[in-house]
């Protein structure tokens, strides 16, 4: 068995595609309809400039309009509270997104939660997180990423309910969120971490896998049992005299060995990253279009 690669850009591409449909067909009965997404870009970091403008771009091709706010690195917590609540009480904003990481002066927590839930379209406020966990919880936004693994589960066809799931990874952006999605989707689900014993044989019983630990090729394909869908959201770079670079990327699966056992596996990069964004994107539209039908009923 060899399995078929789940094309992570494809799907994201189809995701961006619905988006933009359902911009287009909103603005038709409502031409006055401008979806808008603030960004707040903290310093000047390589990374979350460049993270930053993948945004940009996908909100441009989808028809979402994009409020750049950069701050300087030295900006107090004070003053980032009071811009957040500047977008919080601004209509003509439907989510507002801090890009992480922040410098080490300004707290993470106490500004993901001052965000009005209502606009945390990134889905990490402590009231969307809770809702999420709550059975039978309506959350107003899923987190980016592990509702763009879930997307990629489904579209390999499989019925979720009733599966063994373990996810790798405990962290609060991916690892934890996963699992209780699964969960919500009626799999039976293993959370493993560094504490974790006799990984192998828990991961060898799995019908899906979803590793996010942050280690390269740490799930060794013999450990995949034969038919399993394996989702790689690890980006792991390692030294590779051959590359121009000096280095490859990959995920936390050990991929060639894996994919000849799985019957579905994820390549990295181009499967579970550019999920993240378009997840971003149709949040942001759902946002919008929430605001609409309530404002349009008054």
């Amino acid at each position: 068995m060899t399995a078929t690669i789940i094309d992570g850009k494809a799907i994201a591409q189809s995701v961006r595609d619905q988006v933009k449909s359902s911009i287009a067909n909103t603005k038709q009965t409502y031409p006055q309809f401008d979806p808008r997404l603030a960004i707040l870009l903290v310093g000047s970091r390589s990374d979350s400039s460049t993270y930053v403008k993948t945004k940009d771009k996908a909100a441009n091709e989808v028809g979402i309009s994009i409020e750049m706010n950069k701050l300087p690195e030295t900006i107090s917590q004070e003053d980032l509270l009071a811009k957040i609540k500047q977008l919080n009480l601004d209509d003509k904003v439907h989510g507002i997104l801090v890009q992480m990481p922040l410098p080490s002066h300004i707290n993470e927590d106490i500004v993901l939660e001052s965000i009005d839930y209502k606009k945390d379209v990134d889905g990490f406020h402590p009231f969307n997180i809770g809702k999420m966990c709550k059975r039978a919880g309506k959350p107003m936004f899923i987190p980016c990423t592990p509702k763009g693994i879930i997307h990629l589960i489904k579209t390999t066809g499989i019925d979720i309910s009733g599966k063994r799931a373990v996810v790798i990874g405990r962290g609060d952006i991916v690892g934890s969120p996963v699992a209780a999605l699964l969960t919500a989707e009626d799999a039976t689900v293993t959370l493993c971490h560094s504490k974790t014993k006799d990984i192998e044989r828990i991961v060898q019983e799995a019908d899906i896998v979803v590793a996010a630990a942050g280690k390269a090729e740490l799930v060794k394909g013999s450990w995949i049992k034969p038919g399993a869908i394996v989702i790689d959201v690890g980006m792991n770079a390692v030294d590779d005299p051959t590359k121009k670079s000096g280095y490859r990327w990959v995920g936390d699966v050990e991929f060639e060995k894996a994919k000849e056992v799985a019957s579905f596996i994820t390549p990295v990069p181009g499967g579970v990253g550019p999920m993240t964004v378009a997840m971003l994107m149709e949040n942001t539209m759902l946002s919008a279009q929430r605001w609409l039908s309530i404002n349009d009923s008054k």
